[in-house]
């Protein structure tokens, strides 16, 4: 059978004008060769119609996917949008935080770029999923890959919350986080996260007021990023030397006895501190040079990054360890006061569910938290101080 007796012994017509995506096969349907397939859109007599499948189908062809034909539904893409328009007015209330919504909108990126925006959620299966967990797990490690599977799971928990579609989406068994014992060996593999007195001690010498301060507090009361931050001056008595500052992430009240040297430095960063370009931050301790507020950890001039340098200069950067990892140092120094209620105190820890004692607990005493306190600066500087 000739080619010509296929598309019904017509000559094959010309493109419609010369920029036009396909060209006419033997069989007489415009087509077009993706990824080394050739892919079929429409019949010679209509080479509009055939051009409007294409555009509406190629996003999912070069990207591997099989196309899915429109219907009526919850899409992709209006799932996605009313989800960020969701997270967005808690962003504006201050429900959450700039990280937290940053972190969802990749997570939509993401699902945008495995599935396609014009597919049907209800048409999504476990292959899908199953292609996207192998994509995600190609370059991010086990945790990472962990907090994004929630994340994802956490959207189209949203569509049927939200009665945006009937039935609950399928996953499918293999898309779940990884295995305690995977994590484990992850862990394992990078080494402690925290750090030793003798590199504690070294970036305290190489760093400058504002990073020194910063240090001391994340040694000295378990601050985090966003704790430092959004560190008001308030919170710090350095006349009594006290720091009384509900952790912001989880709204537990915090309270610490503040170090000398602590107190030394948070002195000096408020005697250099810029003027407040904006009425909102003149109660922040930490500024950037130009005024403004501290931007949180995921930013390219916020605490993690410079601390990030710090470490890398005096050749102590090594995998999983970075600002974080001086409140894992708090935590693991702290232990050693055998007070795990003190600790958790000054970790501004959330208490589980079944500790029925933290629900009658209306307070803990000074001392107590002085006594863990102290404990961790001996470990810090106790063999400098004998000398």
């Amino acid at each position: 059978m000739t080619h010509s007796s296929l598309s019904g012994s017509k000559p094959k017509p010309a493109k419609p004008r010369p920029d036009f995506p396909l060209f006419p096969h033997a069989t007489g349907r415009w087509a077009k060769k993706i990824r080394g397939k050739l892919h079929y859109f429409g019949k010679w007599v209509d080479p509009q119609a055939a051009l409007e499948k294409y555009i509406d189908q190629r996003d999912d062809l070069y990207a591997g996917r099989t196309p899915r034909i429109k219907g009526e539904g919850l899409s992709v893409r209006d799932l996605l949008n009313r989800f960020l328009t969701s997270k967005q007015k808690l962003l504006d209330s201050g429900e959450i935080r700039r990280k937290t919504f940053a972190e969802y909108r990749l997570t939509c990126n993401r699902i945008a770029g495995s599935f396609g925006l014009n597919r049907l959620v209800m048409d999504l299966d476990a292959s899908d999923f199953e292609r996207l967990r192998a994509d995600i797990a190609e370059t991010w490690g086990p945790v990472r890959l962990g907090n994004e599977i929630q994340r994802i799971r956490m959207v189209f928990k949203y569509a049927l919350d939200c009665k945006l579609i009937d039935a609950a989406v399928s996953f499918g068994p293999g898309f779940k986080k990884p295995s305690a014992k995977v994590l484990r060996l992850s862990r394992n593999g990078r080494g402690p996260k925290m750090f030793t007195a003798e590199e504690i001690r070294k970036m305290l010498d190489a760093a400058g007021p504002q990073l020194r301060a910063a240090i001391l507090l994340g040694v000295n009361c378990g601050y985090g990023n966003h704790d430092l931050a959004t560190l008001p001056l308030a919170a710090l008595d350095l006349e009594t030397g006290w720091a009384t500052y509900p952790r912001p992430k989880t709204g537990i009240q915090r309270r610490c006895p503040l170090w000398p040297e602590t107190v030394q430095a948070v002195r000096e960063t408020i005697a250099a501190r810029p003027t407040p370009k904006q009425k909102a931050d003149a109660g922040m301790l930490f500024l950037t040079l130009r005024g403004h507020r501290w931007p949180d950890e995921r930013a390219d001039n916020g605490v993690g990054k410079q601390f990030g340098k710090l470490l890398m200069a005096l050749g102590l950067n090594r995998p999983g360890r970075g600002f974080y990892s001086l409140r894992h140092t708090f935590q693991t120094i702290g232990d050693g006061a055998r007070d795990p209620v003190a600790v958790s105190h000054v970790m501004g820890h959330a208490p589980a569910a079944n500790d029925m004692a933290s629900v009658y607990r209306e307070g803990i005493e000074d001392a107590r938290l002085a006594a863990v306190a102290e404990h961790v600066r001996a470990w810090l500087f106790g063999d400098q101080e004998s000398k």
